[in-house]
Order: structure tokens, then C-alpha cells, then sequence
């Protein structure tokens, strides 16, 4: 079992193991060492490191560059960029690695460490043993004319914002068009307006002042009440909001309904349809029923795998199909990236709307989510929540209410000390109360 790495590299509190400078120089030391030894001889490894926009960015990422650098390992710096943009760069410029450093849709006062391969996929299981197998050695430092060296790499915003644009229909455009956008005051607050701007819309910017303290503070795919307000006060068209790293996101039509990762990868596979078959969707235990049950009458293939975008891309991978998704926003559309991309997915969703002619209430009209009830209930480090009897009966009470009417799942959360109860049923009262029951039994265990 991993000690450092969770579902989504590693994460935590800044200033608390393992979110600290020692602990990141060592990472960076260590990962570089795995790197070395993959490397043809004679080569020197180049990482590349993003980050979003967190005031302790700063300290992580000179220790990452000095951990690096004492490993012998070139380094190139992005700034701040989504998290998909160093999936994107590290493939484009032929790196050894991609690092980034964000804590995506959590509060600033969070900070994590993620890494992409360089075909610019989430490093595999086997990869993160070998980092955490090097982390137990201690550290030690290449001779002096061994030691990488690190440079800014000043185009990194501009290389890709072309990269998203390119994945938009050239025979389309946004004109006419109004879109609010959210950054989320994160790492795509100086991209996601350009990319939409030069496609053609008119765009208003929202959450897109960073201050190093308010990444996703009332703003972005975590908040998006802010952006639905916004729409409605700007007579918008469609609005969009991006969580603090934009590897998802969340969309408001004109009227300032919320759409969700559900919903908007239905929109995805509707426009995808009309151009080549779609053979099968991969989701997750979160996803909604009324998506497994829309994609079987429209003959497309669809599995749930474990949640979180990595197990998503596994299952994909495995049966060879395109497109998945999670309720949260995390879209992957292989034909256009490795990962999933906020700005992509909103991207392609635009292009069913600009294809058809329709609105975004119009275009998702068919689809209609089952109501869900989603309770985070704090618990205890170690809790085993599962060998408790009076959890078990309670959980198996509430399936035999619902029968084959709806669905519960009881799940820990990969980076926070939360147990997710969810339940969904044909009346959002029912949801509520029955995952409440459950609840209760958790905070009583």
C-alpha cells in the first residue's frame, strides 16, 4: 500500500508532513533518481514543473528544483499553469517527466505534488513504488558537474492556449457568443480567456485575481453560484467555471442552471455521435444512473470504475474507448488530450452547442439526473468503517428500500479525512433522509 501517494499524487497541509520543504526536496531527489535510471546513458533528464497559484508554491517549488538539480536533473519552470498544460508541454517537448505542484480544488492553505509520464498520462503504480522505495534511502547529491540546472520556460502559457484552440473544429467559431468565464483565481486565470476570446466570444472574466490566498475561495467548479450569478447579470449566453488546477469543470446555462460532469459529458457523446461511433463511456460509483440508462438506449457501452480521473483513464485504456468521466467535472476526451482538461471539455461541449444551433438547456434536454444526496461525514484516521456492524445494517437497510430504484455508496475520500455517503433515489426527499441515516450511523460509530 502507498504511504505517500493517494488517488491523485500527494497532498495535504502545507507546513505538516509530508507537505514541507525537506520532504519535497527529497521527493524531487528521489524521483530524479527513478528518472535517472530510465534514461539512456549519456542523457540528461529534464523535468518540467508547473503550479497553480498558491502562495506556498513558491517554497515547494525550489525545493522541488533543488531536490531536482542535487539528482542531477535538468528542470524547466512554467509558472502557473493548469495541471493538463503540463500533461500537454511535457509530451510536446519531448521531456522525461511533468511535475505539478497544487492541491486543485482544495483551500490554498492545501498544496500537493502530482506527476505525468512523458507521453504526459498520470505516472502508473509501479512508478510511484520506485519514487517511494527511493524516498527510504537517504538523500544524497550528484558531484558538482553532474548537477542539473534549472531555466524558465517563458512561453509555456502561449504554447498552450494554442494547444487548446487546435481542439475545437476549424470550420467552427464563438462568435456571437457571450461566455462568463471562472477561473477560480487559479492557475488558468490568464489562459481560459484568451483560448475563448480567440475563438471568437465575448468573454467577462470572473475569479481571475489571484492573490496567492483565495485560489477557489467562493469561485470556481466548487462554487459555481458565483458564476451562475454572474451569466444572469451579464445576460450571458453560457458560463464555465474551472476548479484551481482546471483539470475540471462545471458549466451554467443562460437561465443560471448549474450542469454538472454527468451532464456535460452526455453533451460530449451527443455531438461526438454525429461524427463517428462512440463504442463505450467509462464513469465512475459516483456517476448518475440516468447517464448508464441514457447511453444504453443510444447503444453505447458503459463501465464504472473506481473515482478519480486515473482509474477512469486505466478503464479506458484497457477497452480501448475515448471518452470518461466523473461527476465533478474531470472529463477525458482521449482524441484531444492525455488527461482531462477543464478547458477542453468546455471546449467540446461548445461544439455540440455551435454545431446544433441549440442552447445548453436545449442540447441536454433528454437527460434528466436521478436525485442524489452526497453527506461528507468527517472520521478519524484509521477508522474501519467497514468491519462495523451497525453501519453494514443500516446501509443494507436502505438498499432493501430502494430496490432497483436507486443506488448506495459509502466511499473514504483519496485526500481528505471524509467518509462520502451517497445515495440516490426517485425523490430527492428520500435521497436526503435515507443518506442521513446512514449518516448518523457513522458519527455514532
Amino acid at each position: 500500500m502507498a504511504k505517500y501517494f493517494g488517488t491523485d499524487g500527494i497532498r495535504g497541509r502545507v507546513g505538516t508532513a509530508p507537505i514541507t520543504p525537506e520532504f519535497v526536496m527529497r521527493l524531487g531527489s528521489a524521483a530524479g533518481k527513478v528518472l535517472t535510471k530510465s534514461t539512456p546513458p549519456g542523457v540528461r533528464p529534464t523535468v518540467l514543473i508547473g503550479k497553480d497559484t498558491r502562495i506556498s508554491g513558491y517554497m515547494l517549488e525550489a525545493a522541488l528544483e533543488a531536490g531536482f538539480a542535487a539528482a542531477g536533473v535538468d528542470i524547466l519552470l512554467a509558472g502557473p499553469v493548469p495541471t493538463p498544460a503540463v500533461a500537454y508541454l511535457t509530451r510536446a517537448l519531448r521531456l522525461s517527466a511533468g511535475v505539478v505542484i497544487s492541491a486543485s480544488h482544495n483551500p490554498f492553505e492545501d498544496n500537493g505534488i502530482k506527476f505525468f509520464s512523458a507521453e504526459g498520462n498520470k505516472l502508473p503504480d509501479s512508478v510511484e513504488a520506485e519514487i517511494e522505495a527511493a524516498l527510504e534511502v537517504p538523500m544524497n547529491c550528484a558531484s558538482s558537474d553532474k548537477l542539473g540546472k534549472a531555466k524558465r520556460l517563458d512561453d509555456a502559457a502561449g504554447r498552450y492556449i494554442e494547444f487548446c484552440k487546435s481542439t475545437f473544429p476549424s470550420a467552427l467559431d464563438l462568435r456571437g457568443m457571450t461566455i462568463v468565464i471562472d477561473c477560480a483565481h487559479g492557475a488558468a486565470y490568464h489562459i481560459a480567456p484568451h483560448v475563448f476570446h480567440e475563438l471568437g466570444a465575448e468573454v467577462i472574466a470572473i475569479g481571475n485575481a489571484p492573490n496567492g490566498l483565495n485560489i477557489n475561495e467562493g469561485f470556481g467548479a466548487t462554487a459555481p453560484e458565483a458564476l451562475a450569478r454572474a451569466v444572469l447579470a451579464n445576460k450571458a449566453d453560457v458560463g464555465i467555471a474551472l476548479d484551481g488546477d482546471a483539470d475540471r469543470v462545471v458549466m451554467v446555462d443562460a437561465a443560471g442552471r448549474i450542469y454538472n460532469g454527468d451532464e456535460l459529458l452526455y453533451a460530449v457523446i451527443k455531438d461526438r455521435m454525429k461524427t463517428a461511433p462512440v463504442t463505450g463511456v467509462v464513469g465512475t460509483l459516483m456517476t448518475n444512473m440516468a447517464l448508464e440508462v441514457a447511453f444504453r438506449k443510444m447503444g453505447i457501452g458503459f463501465i464504472r470504475a473506481k473515482v478519480g480521473d486515473r482509474y477512469i483513464l486505466e478503464q479506458l485504456l484497457q477497452h480501448q474507448w475515448l471518452f470518461g468521466g466523473e461527476s465533478s467535472g474531470h472529463i477525458l476526451c482521449l482524441d484531444r488530450h492525455t488527461t482531462g482538461d477543464g478547458i477542453i471539455s468546455a471546449l467540446q461541449v461548445l461544439c455540440g452547442l455551435k454545431r446544433s444551433g441549440q442552447s445548453l438547456a436545449a442540447y441536454t434536454a433528454e437527460i434528466r439526473l436521478y436525485p442524489q444526496a452526497l453527506i461528507n461525514v468527517k472520521i478519524p484516521f484509521g477508522f474501519d468503517w467497514e468491519n462495523n456492524p451497525a453501519i453494514e445494517a443500516e446501509k443494507n437497510l436502505v438498499e432493501q428500500m430502494l430496490g432497483d430504484t436507486g443506488r448506495v455508496l459509502i466511499r473514504p475520500s483519496g485526500t481528505e479525512p471524509l467518509l462520502r455517503v451517497m445515495v440516490e433515489a426517485p425523490d430527492r426527499e428520500s435521497a436526503q433522509s435515507m443518506a442521513q441515516r446512514i449518516a448518523d450511523k457513522v458519527l455514532a460509530a
